[in-house]
């Protein structure tokens, strides 16, 4: 048994098979995109093969693994062997066409053996995972923000419901429709409940027309549509997309950049612990 565990970890740890298995995950990640244009019997027989060659190197890291749990406390043996076990479960198997598309977007994910392609994606990857913590908290942070100013902009910028209107204030709405009309024109009024004022205040995030929207609720403001002057418009709005996209973001930006700091410093800490072990 140690005679087999000896080889598995030659082959496992050899850096010539890394590259190899390197090359077979590029092309396996070809074959999906091709497969999207074609139904092709010899692309699914070398994707086959390409399974099989995954199940031997995830077989050989599990042989040469020191014990079970040290095989499953790596996130990435779990990641692959959960990947390599799906492309074995056969698309006959679900009645459904839903529950077969599902199955083929969970195989596509195969693409993602690439991020242990190299020492450096998997840091950053590291780093991100590591990341979610303090992100977690600054969402915490985001949401709230965003539930205050999505509750503001329902009560000031809220459009009244046109089948309630008549006379002027009907023909004022109308003239606000044609002059300016929601972006995109078949979207809904951006505050008109919790739920749109929230996407809204996203889309804002992203600099998407958020100057559009202010000179919409100008616009409005002036036809007598919404209770609110041009001066607290145009706070709110700069006001939100400052904090959002200079502060918010930033916070997120910053943890993310502690945390690859601290997954150097423990990967160097690492290196020297080993290189102090080879020489005693």
């Amino acid at each position: 048994m140690s005679k087999i565990k000896e080889i598995a970890s030659l082959i496992a740890h050899n850096k010539g098979f890394e590259l190899f298995i390197t090359g077979i995950i590029i092309l396996n990640s070809v074959l999906i995109g091709v497969e999207t244009y074609t139904d092709n019997l010899a692309v699914k027989m070398i994707q086959q093969g390409i399974l099989y060659i995954f199940t031997f190197e995830i077989l050989m890291r599990f042989i040469a693994a020191k014990s079970i749990k040290e095989f499953f406390c790596d996130g990435w043996n779990v990641f692959d062997l959960t990947l390599v076990l799906i492309g074995y479960i056969p698309e006959t198997l679900f009645a459904s066409a839903s529950m077969m598309t599902a199955l083929r977007v969970l195989r596509v994910f195969r693409i993602l053996r690439l991020l242990r392609a190299s020492k450096e994606i998997k840091l950053i990857v590291t780093v991100l995972v590591k990341s979610m913590t303090s992100m977690f908290y600054n969402l915490i942070l985001f949401l709230i923000f965003v539930y205050l100013y999505a509750i503001a902009g329902v009560s000031m910028f809220r459009l009244p419901d046109p089948t309630t209107l008549e006379g002027e204030q009907l023909a004022n709405y109308e003239k606000l429709m044609e002059v300016a009309p929601n972006a995109p024109t078949n979207s809904p009024d951006p505050f008109g409940d919790l739920g749109e004022a929230i996407f809204t205040l996203f889309r804002e995030l992203t600099g998407e027309d958020w100057t559009d929207l202010r000179y919409n609720h100008i616009t409005a403001s002036e036809y007598g549509l919404i209770n609110a002057n041009s001066t607290v418009i145009t706070t709110y709005h700069v006001s939100w997309f400052c904090l959002a996209a200079f502060l918010l973001l930033n916070l997120v930006t910053g943890a993310v950049i502690n945390n690859y700091q601290i997954a150097i410093d423990e990967e160097d800490e690492k290196k020297k612990d080993k290189s102090d072990s080879s020489k005693e």
